[in-house]
């Protein structure tokens, strides 16, 4: 790892609180699942201890029916939303440490969260085969389910079945809840709440392994001028020139494992101009102001993201689950 990628590392263990978890920068707040992403970055980066802190603390925050809150800050519930996609990433972090460290202690004794966490997550699933984006607090399910929700719960769902199998658990119900989700992403879009303005929309069913092959090249192709400012990177949504780093290192990841990693490392290299001097990312730029927006806003899940998206293109790290889904299958 070079020395600038491990300050970006060290920039975001400097914001993880003593319980373990990760805000999204010092004094705000934390949902799970860019919490799990900064610890895949941890991992990444060698720190491992952090990285095992801020699992305890999904072990020591999870609901009963093996939910997560959608936002936590300063020890205490901040918004009380249940979303299945950020309760199911779990799974993709706790493979991801286990792709770094070969810790299969660790492995079964997370086993019951993925497991709960799994079970609810599944009890969203429609029997046309999409995931309820969330519940509210009283287990009232919302009415409708994210299309980016849905294939991230997708490529985490693989890696609980991983986890299983390497564990020697078999869960074929899984295995078809998984297929169901699938299909109905390819399939029927109009399953899902109409966000096409979002470059999420665009990227993560390829990223997360749903659309591969030629298909995933010509979607990718598809919307790159919508959503691509030459140089800069990658717009967060269609209509503002707002460039988010985020985005950008998933987008990266996303042509990476649709077979394009020249185009992946000119995206990467494009969001150069977010970094900070301390490593640390700034989380988007509006262009042609150039002002940072959120202002002045430098988020650890921005730099988890480069962090991931670099070691996956330089084969420093362990492969980032999402990208596992699709390998061999390009």
């Amino acid at each position: 790892m070079t020395p600038l990628l491990v300050q970006t590392v060290d920039s975001i263990a400097a914001v993880q609180q003593r319980d373990g978890m990760i805000p999204w920068f010092a004094g705000g707040h934390a949902d799970p699942w860019n919490h799990v992403e900064a610890a895949m970055a941890l991992d990444a980066g060698g720190r491992r201890a952090e990285a095992e802190a801020a699992y305890h603390w999904l072990v020591a925050t999870q609901r009963p029916d093996g939910a997560w809150h959608q936002y936590y800050r300063a020890g205490e519930v901040e918004e009380t939303t249940l979303d299945a996609n950020v309760t199911a990433y779990v799974a993709t972090g706790v493979w991801h440490h286990f792709l770094a460290t070969r810790d299969t202690g660790f492995l079964q004794s997370m086993w019951p969260v993925v497991e709960a966490a799994v079970g609810f997550v599944l009890d969203l699933q429609t029997p046309r085969g999409e995931v309820i984006w969330a519940r509210h607090a009283d287990g009232t399910p919302w009415s409708f389910a994210l299309l980016t929700a849905s294939c991230s719960t997708f490529a985490s769902l693989h890696s609980a079945l991983a986890i299983g199998g390497h564990l020697g658990h078999d869960r074929p119900g899984w295995e078809a809840a998984v297929d169901r989700l699938g299909r109905v992403i390819v399939e029927e879009p109009g399953a899902f709440l109409p966000k096409a303005r979002w470059s999420m929309d665009w990227y993560y069913p390829v990223l997360s392994g749903v659309v591969t092959g030629d298909a995933a090249r010509a979607r990718l192709a598809a919307g790159y001028t919508r959503f691509v400012m030459d140089g800069l990177g990658v717009r967060c949504v269609a209509d503002k020139d707002w460039i988010t780093a985020a985005e950008t290192a998933e987008c990266a990841m996303a042509y990476l494992a649709a077979g394009e990693p020249g185009t992946a490392h000119r995206l990467l290299e494009w969001a150069g101009h977010l970094r900070h001097q301390d490593g640390s990312w700034f989380t988007g730029m509006v262009h042609p102001q150039r002002h940072h927006f959120p202002p002045a806003e430098r988020s650890t899940y921005s730099a988890a993201a480069v962090t991931l998206a670099t070691t996956a293109l330089t084969g420093a790290g362990p492969l980032v689950p999402l990208l596992s889904v699709t390998v061999g299958r390009r």
